[in-house]
């Protein structure tokens, strides 16, 4: 027959039971505790040029225990990744600076981060204006003054205007620095494709480049020929065996079509009356006019004259719209267009007095008709180009 327990053993064992129980769990407190890793991250290089890449190592980061399952990177521009090998690189595509994260997870569940910066210098934004429609004779404005750097810093500009010319000498021709302004004019002569390229630099490393083109168009002119007439007159004395001569460009800028040469002599008061030559020698072109003064009516008044002409010298210009880098050039092809140039050279005029008719009958009396005084009267027909510019429809 058992006895009765005692109210002091019964709060014994309460409290060994109590003690069990503050044992088992912190036994099972011991079981439950994960050790983190160690996370180590480098970056090479940190500082970089907009659109390079950046390598990431993290193969110095530490499990503790176990093994690291995961890298799991966050590259700050919005990309992220996980990888099972702690090596890796990223492309920076935008410019700034960015704090890459990087978690290495082990294979008990800890985990541990480590963080790096990096800067990404931002490429100069280039913005060139070029004008669309550009005539031989214009003056060009590139205008490149709204390029922008990201980070606000001063920025160089280096123009290379025309890859045919090398200016510098260095037998380079697309290495010349023909300017550092940020707006460049720019003349042109003629019609043609002139290639260039500008370089912008920020001075921290960032360039960018862009080659352009400008596409230079001829003008356009609308051709009419008007008819002038061209007249000299002179009015001289020469004595018997004298000569006169007077050299002329008649043919400049003008199309020369025809001419008219009257040599007239002043009444004598004796007969026969006198002899005179006219005569034209347009050197150019060979050509070789004479006439001899002969005897008007004298009944009705007529004067001794000589007389040379000649016409239809070149064809009638062709009218209607022409192309061309200027209305020099223009004029200048109208003027030499094979076949058309006849007398645009030196004209020589001459006028011989061979005989002042009649002579002294006495020798050693005085001559009665020693000379003559003449007029000469030139009409030459031309036509002048007028040249008028004309949009292109």
């Amino acid at each position: 027959m058992c006895k009765g327990v005692s109210m002091n053993t019964k709060r014994g064992l309460l409290l060994v039971a109590l003690l069990l129980v503050q044992l088992m769990a912190g036994c099972t407190g011991v079981l439950d505790t994960t050790v983190d890793p160690r996370a180590v991250l480098t970056a090479t290089p940190t500082e970089i040029q907009q659109g390079e890449e950046v390598t990431f190592d993290a193969r110095g980061s530490d499990a503790i225990e176990g093994i690291i399952s995961e890298f799991k990177w966050d590259f700050g521009d919005g990309i992220e990744a996980t990888t099972i090998a702690g090596f890796t690189s990223h492309q920076f595509l935008m410019a700034g600076q960015f704090n890459v994260r990087l978690t290495v997870t082990n294979d008990q569940g800890g985990t541990d981060s480590s963080t790096v910066m990096v800067r990404v210098n931002g490429a100069p934004v280039l913005n060139l204006s070029i004008p669309d429609d550009v005539r031989s004779g214009d003056m060009v404005l590139l205008d490149a003054s709204q390029t922008t750097d990201p980070e606000g810093g001063q920025l160089t500009f280096l123009w290379d205007l025309d890859f045919l010319s090398d200016s510098d000498g260095d037998g380079d021709a697309r290495n010349d620095v023909d300017s550092t302004e940020d707006r460049v004019y720019l003349p042109t002569e003629s019609s043609g494709a002139i290639l260039g390229l500008l370089t912008v630099d920020d001075n921290e490393g960032g360039v960018v480049s862009q080659q352009f083109t400008i596409d230079v168009q001829t003008r356009r002119y609308n051709v009419a020929w008007v008819e002038n007439t061209l007249e000299w007159d002179y009015d001289e004395y020469l004595a018997q065996g004298e000569t006169w001569s007077d050299n002329m460009t008649p043919g400049m800028g003008v199309r020369i079509m025809a001419y008219e040469a009257l040599l007239e002599l002043d009444q004598d008061l004796f007969i026969p009356p006198d002899n005179f030559t006219l005569s034209l020698n347009i050197i150019d072109d060979g050509h070789r006019r004479t006439a001899e003064t002969s005897p008007g009516n004298i009944t009705q008044n007529e004067s001794t004259m000589a007389e040379i002409n000649e016409s239809e010298l070149n064809p009638v210009g062709e009218e209607g719209f022409f192309d061309a880098d200027s209305a020099e050039d223009l004029l200048e092809g109208l003027l030499n267009e094979p076949g058309a140039r006849f007398g645009q050279g030196e004209w020589v005029w001459t006028i011989v007095a061979q005989n002042a008719d009649p002579d002294s009958v006495i020798p050693g009396q005085p001559d009665p008709d020693g000379g003559n005084d003449w007029t000469l009267t030139i009409v030459i027909t031309v036509l002048t180009p007028i040249l008028t510019e004309v949009a292109y429809e």
